[in-house]
């Protein structure tokens, strides 16, 4: 359940960060780069949740 809590809240924040960066796209390349980068590393983290969730999946079989 902690896990799902985390999950969700990772996966808001990447997703703002995204929209961020979209938006300032037409306005500042360099700050529209930046927050991609920070999504990014949200993403990697998203993904190393899944990795670890499924390792708990498959120990408890």
């Amino acid at each position: 359940m902690f896990g799902r809590s985390r999950k969700a809240k990772l996966q808001a924040k990447y997703n703002k960060l995204m929209q961020e960066a979209y938006d300032l796209s037409t306005v500042s390349r360099q700050k529209s780069d930046q927050k991609r980068a920070e999504a990014e590393e949200i993403g990697r983290q998203l993904d190393e949740l899944e990795k670890q969730s499924q390792k708990d999946r498959e120990a408890k079989r």
